[in-house]
This record gives structure tokens, C-alpha cells and sequence, in this order.
């Protein structure tokens, strides 16, 4: 029989990372596709001994838990967060199976088909993915190096009547990009003038290159929650990229009214993230140095990315253009502007490496020649092949289009 798919189900793209990730499986494919942390980093032995000491209290570990998440470990993540500058007590706090499960209940929470939704351009795939599922409207908003522009942020709002906001706005996936504080002052304090909600998504704020006290701006959500006005920033986070992807454990912050609300769709979709992995995360913090690992794992990407960047800058890839991120996972790299990623990938697959084309994570008006590259997960040694593979690839594309023309 012809399955009766919902509406929401017609409007669900596929993930064009995950896509490109099952092209990399197995062979000698080297790729900076995924988003991916260092597996040599993952603190194995502490996170052993966490779970050990979480299954040897007493078997509460392996019940059923709270829709909201293990009590002290949403008091632990809100100190944390409140020692970051983002004032949060446990009861402003829901824990989700990966800040991915955040921003889709948010959505499920908010949405209506045809409401309008304004996002960066370029931004995070899989966000873009949940808006098109709850058949959003989706609009960018024009940026420059701090961030989104204000003037055009509010012409947007008022055309179109926005009622969410979402940003990276921290090491931005894809671009790596972080607005500035005054940028941020700017695009809270109109979406407080027109009642817009801000999600502001931070999975990778925590890996900063540069180690200065306040070099950091502060996130959106402590502008906001510091400010002692009615608060409109829902946050979230998460420990996938600063102890291991696996535990599925992030959070969401905001008003406590939708806390709530939010927490009655996560309910009915799951009852409750895994209590086991609550459990070993908390006890993890309890007595591992999470913030000495984040140093240690920032410096490593650090020094991964500066070996990207140094081969790019050496590559003889026609019009190689990039800002060095200060933090994060991710480079975004600008060829030629004939080059369409796109269809230069399966070149680059055929020559063993892959990236994302930049393409996927606009909601209109694509550069086209663009990709983002992971410098997280490929063996710093690996670095200058893949960049010869691209190369390569770069010009068996080129080769194919003179070939094309001529005929």
C-alpha cells in the first residue's frame, strides 16, 4: 500500500552531512565532512570510572527518571552555566538527548506552519532541517563579520512578521564566525522591541582558541538574563563536543513557563533521556576537571586548525579564500567563484576526500562555491593529502567543464 505520510513528514529533507559521512565509510576516504570531535580525546578512563561509580550506588541508575532530567546534575549544569555569566537554576533547565532534541522541541512547542523563522545565512543544517519538518517560513538575515546586521534584522522582522529567531552565534556552524558583544546588545534589543523569542544554540562556545579572560563575548542568553527585564532567549548546549558525542546529553535554558511547556513535548516524545548517562555526567563533573580538559582539547583543534589553515594558504586551489575561526569545529572555505561545490564533490570523493558543500545550509541564495571543513577529527598527518586530494579533484572538475564547453 501507499503510506499516508503526514504533511510534516513530506516537509523532512534528509541531512546532507549524514549523506556525504555514509560515502566516507570504509575505504581510504579521507573526510573533514562530519562534525566530528577527536576520538583520542574523549576522556575514556574518566568517563569508565563515572559510570562505574553511577551503577554502584544502587540500580535508581538503570529506573526511569524525571521528564526533566537527574536533579543534580541540572543543578550542576546550571552553577556551570551560571558561572559562565548565564544566571539558571535548576528549574530553568531541561535536560534533552543532544541539543538537537532542544531545538526540535522548541519548534514542536512554538511553530505553526507559515510562521516566520529568521536564521543566519549560512547556518546549521540540521536546524534548518527541523524548521522545514514544522513547515516554517524561513528568512535570513544579512550578516558582516559581528554578526547579523541590525537595520535589515528589523526590516525582516517587520515584513514578515518573525516570531523566533535562531543563531549560532559562538564559533557558528558551519562558518566558524562569532559576533561581536555590541552586535549582540543590538540584536537583543530589537527583538525585545518587536517580541521576538532568540534560540540561541551554543554547542561549541566552550572550545575557544584564545585562553584570555573575556575574550569571549558573553552569550546572548546572559545579556539577556542579566538584564532583570523579561527574559526572551532560550538556550541550549550541550556535552557531545566537550566529553563525548555518545552520551547524548544537552540542555535548554530559558523562561521557566516554557520550560514547562517544553518539557510536556518532551514527554510525549520520550518520557526521558537516559538516566544511566545522567547519572555518570554528573558524577564525571563531580570529579574530573572538565574545564582543564576543555583547555587541553581547545589547544589541540587549535593547533589542527592552524595546520589546515597553513595548507590552504599554500594550496594551489584557484582563489582560496577563509577567516581563521577563533574556537569551534569548523573552517569555511571560499573557491573561485565558477567552482560549484556541489558537483565538485564527487571529484573529491573519487580522489578520496570529502567536505560539505556550503550550498546545503542556506535557506536561500546559496554561494555556491563554498564548503565547510571540519579540522577536529582527521590526524593532523593526514592534513596535507586531503588538501592534495582536493587539489586533485579541483582539477579533474575544471578539465571536465573546458571538456564540456568545447563540445
Amino acid at each position: 500500500m501507499k503510506i499516508p505520510y503526514s504533511q510534516a513528514a513530506q516537509h523532512l529533507g534528509s541531512s546532507a552531512v549524514r549523506e556525504i559521512l555514509k560515502l566516507t565509510q570504509g575505504g581510504n576516504i579521507i573526510s573533514l565532512a562530519g562534525g566530528l570531535p577527536a576520538e583520542e580525546t574523549f576522556p575514556l578512563e574518566a568517563v569508565r570510572e563515572a559510570y562505574a561509580q553511577a551503577l554502584s550506588v544502587d540500580a535508581s541508575a538503570l529506573q526511569y527518571g524525571l521528564t526533566e532530567g537527574y536533579t543534580p546534575l541540572r543543578e550542576a549544569v546550571a552553577a556551570r552555566l551560571t558561572a559562565q555569566g548565564i544566571p539558571a537554576g535548576a528549574d530553568d533547565l531541561l535536560l534533552t538527548t543532544g541539543s538537537q532534541q532542544a531545538i526540535d522541541l522548541v519548534c514542536k512547542m512554538l511553530l505553526d506552519p507559515g510562521d516566520a523563522v529568521l536564521v543566519e545565512a549560512p547556518t546549521y543544517l540540521a536546524a534548518l532541517q527541523v524548521l522545514g519538518s514544522y513547515r516554517a517560513a524561513i528568512h535570513a538575515v544579512e550578516s558582516d563579520d559581528e554578526g547579523m546586521l541590525p537595520d535589515h534584522l528589523e526590516r525582516q522582522i517587520l515584513q514578515w512578521k518573525a516570531k523566533l529567531l535562531y543563531a549560532v552565534p559562538t564559533f557558528n556552524n558551519p562558518t566558524g564566525a562569532t559576533w561581536s558583544r555590541k552586535r549582540r546588545e543590538q540584536v537583543l534589543e530589537l527583538c525585545r522591541k518587536y517580541g521576538v523569542l532568540i534560540l540561541e544554540d551554543n554547542p561549541y562556545g566552550e572550545i575557544a582558541f584564545d585562553e584570555t579572560p573575556g575574550a569571549r563575548p558573553p552569550a546572548i542568553a546572559g545579556l539577556d538574563r542579566s538584564s532583570g527585564g523579561e527574559s526572551i532567549v532560550v538556550y541550549t548546549g550541550t556535552f557531545s563536543k566537550i566529553v563525548a558525542p555518545a552520551l547524548r546529553t544537552g540542555w535548554l535554558v530559558g523562561p521557566q513557563e516554557l520550560i514547562r511547556t517544553v518539557a510536556k513535548a518532551k514527554q510525549a516524545a520520550d518520557l526521558h533521556s537516559s538516566t544511566i548517562d545522567q547519572r555518570a555526567l554528573y558524577e564525571l563533573l563531580q570529579r574530573f576537571d572538565l574545564d582543564g580538559h576543555i583547555r587541553r582539547i581547545s589547544r589541540e583543534y587549535h593547533a589542527r586548525m592552524l595546520r589546515l589553515a597553513s595548507g590552504l594558504r599554500a594550496s594551489a586551489l584557484p582563489d582560496a579564500a577563509f577567516r581563521e575561526p577563533a574556537g569551534g569545529m569548523f573552517l569555511w572555505l571560499a573557491l573561485a567563484g565558477h567552482i560549484r561545490t556541489a558537483e565538485l564533490l564527487p571529484y573529491a570523493v573519487e580522489q578520496g576526500v570529502a567536505f560539505v558543500p556550503g550550498e546545503v545550509f542556506y535557506a536561500a541564495g546559496p554561494l555556491h562555491n563554498t564548503m565547510r571543513l571540519n579540522f577536529t577529527h582527521t590526524p593532523p598527518e593526514l592534513v596535507p593529502l586531503a588538501i592534495s586530494r582536493l587539489e586533485q579533484a579541483v582539477a579533474q572538475y575544471d578539465a571536465h567543464r573546458r571538456t564540456e564547453a568545447r563540445a
